[in-house]
């Protein structure tokens, strides 16, 4: 019979809905296995439960929420483009690097070109820095490959790391990221060869999602249809880039196909606002590439709180618009550049994370969910969006299992 553990002493931030913290004092979590048995005050717990404790853990009244989903990475590459960021300041823009053959272009060249082991590494390294401000599941998008073989190495790779690593990983194909030097001039052909190689990644068990970028500099709304209606042939769930440069409808496109989420969304229009409230697609949002990459529209946040579109927050880590490697520090952007708040941007980087992947069993302390859970330093949760520069994460649980964080 599997050990039950009580973790007490604490003040619980349950984030039950999505109305307030749900803050619990003298809190309690019983976890059995890898679910959570019972959460609330311990004075509250049936005495038949709490006689069910095998271990107890005293947390010395430290808050506890759940545990931090980062649910828009792309952790697996080759590379780094620190002077594509000088050029930016020298008044280069993205769109401008990308179309003389930089951006997306010289990190999927840096990625072919790199070992397995290399990649894994450097990817183990990310998820790590992650893993220590408490995060407990990230997705891994692929994207950097632009081949069948390189985009099948870079899906292993996301999924070995779920598999070495105490955090549960979800992977999304990203084929449609970008168009490879052997296609140059065929964006059609190569979105053809995008479709044909998903059955195999599918069935191979790499792909959780399939996620295409819809932009000037990335593929059209009809090439980004295309991609969509083969990830539906095989049952899978999509996700888009959507809206980050130029408003190209792609946020209504995607909520036609039922999107987990739309990503980005800095020239969203209330059309696709409304599309996405229809559809129960979450808008994820992501300030550090919007920090990065110096923009100056914001995402409609007034517009998506209205409409109750639920706003995730995410990483975005990648080599060439948001190198950074702190939920925490998004948290802090997504109150300081979009005028959110402490509770909405904490929200972003859990529940609603959680809700982006598809994964409604985490992101909140409920009874019945997944016993992912963080321990912190802090008093209050809305510091969670207020501090930066350090991390106050003491102890992780993920699964059930303590971690170091």
């Amino acid at each position: 019979m599997a050990t039950t553990h009580l973790w007490h002493n604490a003040r619980l931030a349950t984030l039950a809905d999505d109305t307030g913290w749900g803050l619990v004092e003298h809190g309690a979590l019983l976890v059995q296995d890898d679910r959570l048995l019972w959460v609330g005050a311990l004075d509250d717990m049936p005495a038949a439960l709490r006689a069910q404790a095998g271990v107890q853990h005293d947390l010395g009244g430290a808050l506890v929420t759940p545990g931090l989903v980062d649910c828009h990475t792309h952790l697996v590459y080759g590379g780094q483009r620190a002077r594509e960021f000088e050029m930016r300041l020298q008044g280069v823009d993205y769109a401008e690097i990308a179309r003389s053959g930089g951006g997306i272009r010289s990190t999927v060249a840096a990625t072919r070109a790199s070992g397995d082991a290399e990649l894994l590494a450097g990817a183990r390294r990310r998820a790590q820095a992650l893993m220590a401000e408490g995060v407990t599941t990230l997705e891994i998008k692929s994207g950097y490959g632009l081949s069948l073989l390189d985009e099948s190495r870079c899906l292993s790779i996301a999924r070995q790391l779920g598999a070495e690593l105490p955090v549960s990983v979800r992977t999304t194909y990203l084929g449609a990221h970008a168009i490879p030097p052997e296609f140059d001039g065929r964006a059609d052909d190569y979105i053809t060869a995008v479709c044909a190689w998903m059955p195999a990644l599918h069935a191979a068990g790499l792909i959780d999602a399939v996620d295409a970028f819809c932009e000037t500099i990335g593929f059209t709304p009809a090439q980004t249809r295309r991609v969509f209606v083969a990830a539906r042939a095989l049952g899978l769930p999509v996700k888009l880039h959507a809206e980050q440069l130029s408003d190209q409808d792609g946020a209504a496109l995607a909520a036609e196909f039922g999107a987990l989420s739309c990503d980005h969304l800095e020239y969203l229009s209330d059309a696709g606002v409304d599309a996405m409230r229809v559809a129960g697609t979450v808008a994820v949002l992501l300030p550090g590439a919007y920090y990065f990459l110096r923009e100056t529209q914001l995402p409609p946040v007034a517009e998506l709180r209205a409409q109750q579109v639920p706003i995730a927050l995410a990483s975005d880590h990648n080599p060439g618009s948001s190198p950074g490697l702190s939920l925490l520090l998004m948290a802090n952007m997504a109150c300081t550049l979009f005028r959110m708040t402490p509770l909405e941007a904490v929200l972003g980087i859990t529940a609603h994370g959680a809700h982006a992947l598809g994964l409604p069993d985490r992101g909140r302390l409920v009874a019945g969910l997944r016993a992912d859970f963080a321990v912190w330093d802090l008093e209050h949760p809305n510091e969670l969006a207020y501090w930066f520069g350090h991390n106050p994460c003491r102890r992780v649980v993920a699964g059930g299992i303590e971690r170091t964080p």
